[in-house]
Formats: structure tokens, C-alpha cells, sequence
């Protein structure tokens, strides 16, 4: 039996948080099925910003009591995504880092309706080859909460 010691053992479920975008503390649900990862995402506005493709957007965070908040992010792409029940979609996709556990990496996410889903963010196959991460199916929330550093430099 081959053993992967040197890949991080995350769960079916993680905190995550998305620094640049200003979210802490989101639940993800590890998706190995899914190419690419997904964001909950609603009033999304593409603009220009200094010759770029920019993308501004409403972010919830939590379960119970959903918070909205606003995010802008550099456009990197309009991607055709077939979903679980197989339709076609276009969709904009963002990268933006991600904090899971002490890692932190460069994520493409793509920006969906996921209103009726209960995980705000699906983490894909993609995240976690560039992670250096394998899941365990049977675990959940393996990985502490993502914790941002002190602005002050204190501990």
C-alpha cells in the first residue's frame, strides 16, 4: 500500500478563509468531482479597472444568519460549466487566495447561485492538486480555522 505522507489530510469539509476578499470563517464542502471550485456569488457586475477586467460581486458568509458582503476581484476568465444536473452555464471566474488550515495558495473560483446549496464555497479538484492535499471522506473540519495574521506583528 503506497502512503502519501507528504500531502496535507484535509476532510469533506473545511474552514476557509479568502484574505483578499475580505471573508473569514466559510464553511467549504470538498468536491473531488468538480474540476473547479465555486463560489456563492450574487449581483455580479463586470467593470474596467485600469485596462482590466474586474468583476464586482455580493459574497455570503455563514449558515444560520447570512451576511452579504461586497468583493472586487480581477476577472480572469468567462468559463462554460456544466453543473451536476448537467445544463451549461457561463460563468466568471476570479483567483483569489485561499487559507486552509496554516496554507495559504492562489484558488480560480467560479462565481454561481448556490442559494439553495448548503456550502457557499465548493472546493475542486484543481485547489487541492495545487494544495498538496488529500481528503479523507470519512473526517470533517480535519484543519484548524484558517486564522489571519496580526496587522500589529502581536501573537
Amino acid at each position: 500500500m503506497k502512503t502519501f505522507d507528504h500531502l496535507n489530510v484535509i476532510g469533506l469539509r473545511e474552514w476557509v478563509n479568502l484574505p483578499e476578499l475580505g471573508i473569514v470563517g466559510l464553511r467549504a464542502k470538498i468536491d473531488t468531482g468538480a474540476s473547479t471550485s465555486s463560489l456563492h456569488a450574487s449581483d455580479i457586475q463586470p467593470f474596467e479597472r485600469d485596462g482590466e477586467r474586474w468583476v464586482r460581486f455580493t459574497a455570503y458568509i455563514g449558515t444560520q444568519v447570512q451576511r452579504r458582503h461586497r468583493c472586487e476581484a480581477r476577472l480572469v476568465a468567462l468559463k462554460t460549466i456544466k453543473s451536476s444536473n448537467g445544463q451549461a452555464q457561463s460563468r466568471y471566474v476570479i483567483r483569489t487566495s485561499l487559507m486552509l488550515g496554516d496554507l495559504q495558495w492562489p484558488v480560480e473560483f467560479t462565481l454561481a447561485s448556490r442559494k439553495t446549496m448548503r456550502y457557499r464555497m465548493l472546493l475542486g479538484s484543481k485547489a487541492l492538486v495545487d494544495g498538496q492535499l488529500v481528503v479523507n471522506p470519512a473526517l470533517t473540519y480535519v484543519q484548524d480555522k484558517p486564522v489571519l495574521p496580526d496587522p500589529t506583528g502581536d501573537q
